[in-house]
């Protein structure tokens, strides 16, 4: 998977840890940080082809990554079911 959006992402303006959050208020510190971001659709993409479990990802928490990944199985089975 090409990796080159990477390079104009926003996140590499703050430290890395500022994505690991360990509460709410850091999802939403992060989140915000991605809302601006360029590559934030490619970011999450990626995150959720390579199902990383930790940190946000594309605006996304762990939590919500999940919900997607789940939506996208039920999708796929209803449209070939």
């Amino acid at each position: 998977m090409n990796t080159d959006w990477m390079a104009m992402g926003k996140c590499r303006e703050v430290p890395p840890t500022i994505f690991f959050p360990s509460d709410g208020l850091g999802v939403h510190a992060a989140q915000k940080i991605c809302s601006e971001c360029p590559v934030s659709d490619a970011c999450l993409e990626y995150a959720l082809a390579n199902r990383i479990d930790h940190g946000v990802w594309g605006g996304c928490s762990e939590r919500e990554r999940r919900r997607i990944l789940r939506r996208r199985r039920n999708s796929a089975v209803a449209f070939t079911g």
